[in-house]
């Protein structure tokens, strides 16, 4: 079942129009944590600030630049969302459903979220990148909380479209960047997961954790979005001891954004890589 027209939506979808955004793009691009400066990449760039886009919700979070950026990567035109709001800056899991609900405006192209994550995979340290395969829930929130229609029961099954992940899996190779794939949990945030909180994740079954994503992924499924996530990985999650000689995890937003920026460009290079192939 479609979803209802939802008028800040259209509001938000019509000022960018008058900006010079408009579609068809060959993918839609949500940065997070440090991963910003991969707006550089973009070639004949039209930016504008959140703050000057009806409806769309400021990020507070340092890290996120907080703007919407189209133009040419690699020769095909993509759409950029250089950071994003979070549920736990404004209280509210549907925080990113304008956004989300542009991106199906303009055009529907294929969405690919990034964030920064904590890892519980041993071979998975800060640096590296993994494909979300599937997610779990762990904050009690939902972003269709109140949605009034049907079209609130998205199916989940497959949500991480399977097409767009082989074709990231192709990218890493052609691209050399490692990529693992696991499992994300989301916690509400913002303070970082406990180390008894890492081991419950453990046991049901997380790979990754993390304080975004898993809203944008539900909203990209109720407005029809392909869509998959990559997770940076920034650090081991709390108490998580890797086995390999690095430590035990003790997260802190500054390892984040470091960590992050130093890895984006591995992030540039498979995305270019994407970009290159059949999406």
């Amino acid at each position: 079942m479609s979803p209802p027209d939802d008028p800040r939506v259209a509001q938000a979808a019509a000022a960018l129009r008058a900006r010079g955004f408009e579609g068809p793009y060959a993918l839609a691009l949500v940065t997070g944590t440090g991963l910003g400066p991969l707006a550089d990449r973009i070639e004949d760039p039209v930016a504008v600030p959140y703050g000057e886009i009806p409806h769309f919700p400021a990020s507070g979070v340092s890290g996120h630049a907080g703007r919407l950026v189209a133009g040419r990567w690699g020769g095909r035109r993509v759409l950029l969302f250089q950071g994003r709001a979070h549920p736990y800056e404004h209280g509210d899991a549907a925080v990113m459903r304008v956004p989300v609900g542009v991106v199906a405006a303009l055009g529907a192209p294929p969405l690919l979220l990034t964030n920064a994550a904590g890892s519980l995979l041993p071979e998975a340290g800060p640096g590296r990148l993994a494909l979300i395969t599937d997610h779990i829930n762990l904050s009690g929130l939902n972003p269709l909380y109140g949605e009034p229609s049907d079209a609130r029961f998205v199916p989940m099954a497959g949500a991480y479209d399977p097409a767009l992940r082989a074709a990231l899996k192709q990218a890493a190779t052609a691209s050399g960047v490692p990529l693992h794939e696991g499992v994300y949990a989301w916690f509400s945030g913002p303070s970082f997961e406990t180390p008894a909180e890492i081991r419950m994740a453990t046991v049901l079954g997380a790979d990754l954790v993390g304080m975004s994503t898993v809203p944008e992924v539900i909203l990209a499924r109720f407005f029809g979005l392909r869509v998959a996530a990559l997770s940076l990985v920034t650090n081991y999650a709390a108490g998580f001891a890797s086995g390999t000689g690095a430590g035990i995890g003790a997260p802190h937003h500054a390892e984040t954004k470091r960590v992050a920026a130093q890895a984006a460009d591995d992030v540039g290079r498979l995305v270019a890589a994407l970009l290159a192939g059949d999406l």
